[in-house]
């Protein structure tokens, strides 16, 4: 009974939580290419990434917590006859959380956007560009927690997550966008500490 009335506690309104997760995903992309002269690829690259995602949320309501956080990305590529590439992305963006307790646990739904930018020097035809790629993602999915009377979380989370990046090159005066549309399923790890406010 103390360790479901602390538990309460925890997801009350006016309260913060801040933590980070560690996630691992796999995924595949469809990449299309327009231009002067309109083409599009159906290239279909397997990607596994790995991230860190630190935040802290508020909540705005018992068991409703609304937040800001970061998504360090680094991902490995692999396309049919050629080498795999690395990246790394830094995103920034809200998310939500709506926590269903019981006894000292909870399921919780989480969503979340997030966006950013990276710049990346690449030689193409011969020519060294500077390609500055703008990125969005959603992510939705549910969670468990299992909270301790220290008020910490220990948590899981499942979520689909969907990325749209987009750059523009030029090459011989040819100017080519390249969109690439992300489907990801990604599984992460996560420790949360629960807060109270400042108060007077």
């Amino acid at each position: 009974m103390l360790s479901a009335l602390v538990q309460a506690q925890f997801t009350d309104r006016g309260r913060f939580m801040l933590g980070s997760a560690v996630g691992f995903g796999t995924n595949s992309s469809k990449i299309s290419y327009s231009g002067q002269v309109p083409t599009e690829s159906d290239e279909n690259p397997q990607n596994t990434q790995w991230n860190v995602s630190p935040y802290i949320g508020y909540f705005l309501a018992n068991n409703f917590t609304l937040g800001i956080g970061l998504d360090y990305t680094s991902s490995s590529e692999t396309r049919q006859g050629e080498a795999k590439t690395k990246d790394s992305d830094l995103l920034f963006g809200p998310f939500a959380r709506f926590y269903m307790p019981f006894d000292d646990k909870a399921f919780f739904l989480q969503g979340n956007f997030g966006f950013g930018n990276s710049s990346d020097n690449l030689t193409i035809a011969g020519e060294n560009q500077n390609i500055n790629t703008n990125i969005l993602a959603v992510g939705v999915g549910p969670g468990f927690t299992i909270f301790s009377n220290d008020a910490i979380g220990l948590e899981a989370l499942v979520k689909y997550n969907y990325a749209r990046s987009k750059f523009d090159i030029d090459v011989a005066g040819v100017k080519t966008t390249t969109t690439t549309k992300t489907n990801q399923i990604a599984l992460s790890l996560g420790v949360q500490f629960y807060f109270a406010g400042l108060r007077r």
